[in-house]
């Protein structure tokens, strides 16, 4: 009987070769028109088309360049280590122990002290940028991705919709402050409930309904939702929104340069950072309440009642659970924390319309599930850092301007440069940047388990 011959891993460069080459048609077909032409409007007011032929190049060149290398070096030596690498322990390493026990009280206190750092380091003025837009932008994001995780990641119910419920937290703050002049302390609970019975709504009609059904019909209900505010102009103003929206006080006391405002009354010199600061410390906040309740009703019965959901709903019949009332729950709950967020944004912004609850909002909150691990709390906090300050910083890359002239904006290539970023991170880590799952009920030790034991999403 002959001997079986090894397994090579070695690479094949003519394939490969052919391979890239193909690669760079297709993003020549693909890139050609976006990337390759612009179109501006000349002093006759006339479009004119301008190549950038350059620009174009260096793209087709790094794809080409980048899909020869991965067929030639990182596919066979990760195929390679693979073959090589030992079977894992269960026991994590002394450093890996270290890192999860140390690493969430750490981060709550980096992000406690994150405002007076970046004053110390920057001033009360150079502060406002990295406080909103790397602060109080990825809290948000962070707390819809909590939201979220409850439909999603531990009732395993896919919500392409989501964002409906954030417009309807922020609408209601709108509507009630500007025209009933009630404060955000008392809008704040009534948009959560108020986001909770849209959510019990969308509930009862999607009872029977999973996977890619309830998907689409959560899809609808989000375009619904965003085509009511633009055409019952009567009472949301339409596509204009609705501005002048009260902003938050403290007790009380506003954050302006009036006589019984903020600075005036504890002698501070006038600055617009101490309302920034405060937004800041009240989303922390309504984020980890947003975190402990999920951590405390995960040990609930309801919370075992959506896992058991996500991973059969015919076993969980079977049990006894009354799946009507664990749907809905899921859906009211993750409904009610994106009405607190939309009612937060409303404050922050003085100003809604629908342009701010578009698919595409749903689409972003559903990728930072997904990408940071669904079920996982801390992999969805790492990934909305990841997702949203990742693209805040792709602003400040004005350098790129001595590579690709002057007439290079870097804002533009964003959600191109996202994209390529989710792509990879999905062929790296499949199961999320959390792969690894916390049980909520154990038998003798608790200990992680492995992502790909747990089916999500399948509700």
């Amino acid at each position: 009987m002959a001997e079986a011959t090894p397994k090579q891993h070695g690479p094949d460069f003519s394939a490969a070769v052919k391979d890239a080459l193909l690669s760079g048609l297709i993003a020549l077909g693909l890139f050609g028109p976006l990337v390759g032409l612009r179109t501006e409007q000349n002093i006759r007011n006339e479009l004119v088309v301008q190549g950038r032929w350059g620009l174009l190049a260096s793209v087709i060149a790094v794809i080409v360049v980048g899909r020869f290398l991965l067929l030639t070096l990182v596919w066979p030596a990760m195929a390679a280590r693979k073959e090589r690498a030992a079977p894992a322990s269960d026991t994590p390493s002394p450093l890996r122990q270290a890192v999860s026990r140390w690493f969430a009280p750490a981060s709550l206190v980096f992000l406690f002290l994150y405002p007076a750092i970046i004053v110390s380091l920057l001033g009360f003025q150079g502060s406002l940028k990295w406080v909103d837009n790397f602060g109080i932008q990825i809290l948000i994001y962070v707390m819809l991705g909590w939201g979220l995780n409850i439909v999603v990641g531990l009732a395993g119910l896919l919500d392409l919709g989501y964002v409906a419920f954030y417009a309807v937290g922020a609408y209601s703050y709108a509507l009630l402050s500007t025209h009933f002049g009630f404060s955000f302390w008392i809008l704040l609970p009534m948009a959560g409930i108020f986001a909770a019975l849209w959510g019990i709504m969308l509930g009862f009609p999607v009872l029977r309904l999973r996977g890619d059904y309830l998907a689409i019909v959560t899809l609808a209900f989000g375009e619904i939702i965003r085509l009511v505010l633009i055409n019952w102009r009567d009472l949301t103003n339409g596509s204009s929104g609705i501005s002048s929206i009260p902003k938050v006080t403290l007790f009380g006391i506003k954050f302006d340069a009036s006589p019984t405002g903020f600075a005036k009354m504890f002698d501070l010199p006038i600055s617009s950072a101490y309302y920034k600061i405060f937004l800041y410390y009240l989303i922390l906040l309504l984020a980890l309440l947003t975190a402990f309740v999920t951590i405390r009703l995960r040990k609930l019965p309801v919370g075992r009642a959506w896992e058991a959901l996500r991973e059969d709903e015919i076993a969980c019949r079977s049990l006894g659970i009354n799946t009507t009332n664990t749907k809905l729950t899921a859906f009211a709950l993750g409904a009610m924390f994106a009405g607190f967020a939309g009612s937060f944004f409303a404050a922050r912004q003085g100003f809604v319309s629908p342009e701010s609850f578009t698919f595409m909002e749903s689409a972003i909150i559903v990728a930072i599930v997904v990408l940071g691990g669904m079920g996982s709390m801390v992999g969805v906090a790492l990934a909305a850092v990841a997702m949203i300050g990742g693209t805040e910083v792709l602003r400040e890359l004005d350098f790129l301007k001595t590579v690709f002239g002057d007439n290079f904006n870097p804002d533009q290539f964003r959600m191109l440069i996202f994209g390529l970023a989710m792509v990879g991170i999905m062929i790296w880590k499949p199961r999320g940047f959390v792969s690894s799952r916390e049980p909520t009920i154990f038998l003798a030790e608790k200990k992680s388990i492995s992502g790909a034991l747990v089916k999500e999403g399948h509700g």
